[in-house]
């Protein structure tokens, strides 16, 4: 078996992205299968379940989520970032496990809240250690491609909801959460290598080196040699870093109110505006199926036009949507409306992740990615609850899109005050930008 810190053979960026994929896959269907369970549970008799009590428990797990990502950079200052992706998946697949047998709804939002620490500390580690070996003009491809296993596992969790629901009710949904500990953490723990900033982090420089001429990282620095001050939060709290990571948070805490909010009550709108089950988990993987497109195509246009214009463009594209779905057009109309809502929801998220993890230094990109999250987390706690309370009021239909229709307006605005060059590679504190790299940001 190989040692910890070091693959098997030599390799490439894409064989860490390939394994940080399919954790966040397992990250996607775990957060999810309640949107998917929300019928169920609105009829599960013992429990006796309305829409906004729905709506809370939908929220603790982004609640969890928020805790994951504070304690995400200390606990990662601690494992690194290999042992602390392996930890997130044990995590949340023990507390999935316990969701499954949950007795009462308190216990069950209690077991969502949980599993949610796990998954609030995954996502920023894959997208930090995807970004560290992802070939360099490739990143925002390769943030794309990782951030879009989220919608595979959704689409997956909409699909298995079809065969497992009607006939097995909601707790086979959530015992399969468990299999990220069985399938994939072994193959992490044998072929995910270290971090080379952490092992230089730690004084261990030669095995750095090792990870770096396996995978062609750039150069590292040498012991004795002068080093670029380690970052902290302090360093992101200085001008020019400080005013652009407020908007940032501020998108992005846009991007997962729309995303979150919409996505967690969707199949119960449908549900309501008179479609069975079956259409209304359908309405859910085609959503995820345009945010997969979304993200692959608007990374595409990132790596050629620029992140800022495209993230502004997802969100018109957002907006555009949700008065196409609020307007109750022919079945067809609304299956591409719910599409390009997936666009305009997960691909600009996706889009502004990547945005963030190349305009930053590299010396402070797993701060900044790790405070602007924490921040829009609260998007994501916020969403499901707006969503809930909608339900509850008995308004028309469309009030459910209306919600997340202003929201989504105001993100193109936040976008556009955003810079249109990156730093990275610029040292803290730099009030200069250097020229764009070829697949940068611009």
């Amino acid at each position: 078996m190989a040692g910890p810190t070091t693959p098997p053979r030599a390799g490439s960026g894409t064989l860490v992205a390939v394994i940080c994929c399919c954790a966040v896959i397992f990250d996607g269907y775990d957060l999810s299968v309640y949107a998917t369970t929300i019928p169920a549970l609105l009829e599960y008799e013992p429990w006796q379940l309305d829409e906004a009590q729905a709506g809370m428990i939908a929220s603790y797990a982004f609640m969890g989520m928020l805790v994951g990502t504070l304690i995400c950079g200390l606990a990662t200052d601690l494992l690194g970032r290999r042992r602390m992706l392996i930890a997130s998946m044990t995590w949340f697949s023990v507390f999935m496990g316990a969701c499954a047998l949950a007795p009462d709804p308190g216990l069950f939002g209690l077991f969502r809240f949980a599993s949610g620490i796990g998954l609030g500390g995954l996502l920023p580690t894959a997208l930090a250690l995807t970004a560290e070996f992802a070939p360099r003009g490739r990143r925002n491809l390769f943030n794309a491609l990782v951030s879009s296993g989220f919608s595979v596992g959704t689409i997956a969790a909409s699909l298995i909801g079809l065969v497992v629901i009607e006939q097995w009710g909601f707790r086979p949904m959530f015992a399969i959460g468990v299999l990220p500990l069985v399938l994939l953490v072994p193959v992490a723990y044998v072929r995910l290598p270290e971090s080379a900033d952490f092992l230089h982090s730690k004084g261990k420089h030669e095995q750095a080196r090792a990870v770096a001429d396996r995978y062609g990282l750039p150069e590292r620095a040498r012991p004795g040699t002068a080093t670029e001050p380690r970052a902290s939060l302090r360093d992101l709290l200085r001008r020019p870093l400080l005013t652009t990571a407020v908007v940032f948070a501020l998108a992005t805490l846009i991007g997962q109110l729309f995303i979150y909010g919409l996505s967690t009550w969707l199949p119960a709108i449908m549900r309501s505006a008179g479609y069975p089950l079956g259409s209304a988990l359908s309405f859910l993987a085609t959503m995820s199926l345009g945010a997969i497109a979304g993200a692959t195509v608007m990374s595409w246009f990132a790596d050629r036009i620029g992140a800022r214009t495209v993230a502004a463009w997802g969100f018109g594209i957002g907006v555009l949507s949700l008065v196409t779905m609020s307007l109750a057009p022919p079945t067809p109309v609304l299956y591409a409306a719910v599409a390009l809502a997936g666009v305009g929801a997960n691909g600009t998220a996706v889009i502004l992740n990547g945005f963030i993890a190349t305009w930053f230094p590299a010396a402070i990109r797993a701060t900044a990615l790790g405070s602007i999250m924490t921040v829009a987390r609260l998007g994501g706690i916020v969403g499901p609850i707006l969503g809930g309370l909608i339900a509850a009021a008995d308004l028309p239909v469309q009030w459910s899109f209306y919600v997340f229709l202003i929201p989504a307006a105001i993100g193109i605005g936040l976008v556009l005050l955003l810079p249109r060059r990156h730093l990275d590679g610029a040292p803290l504190g730099t009030a200069t930008e250097p020229e764009p790299v070829r697949g940068g940001t611009a």
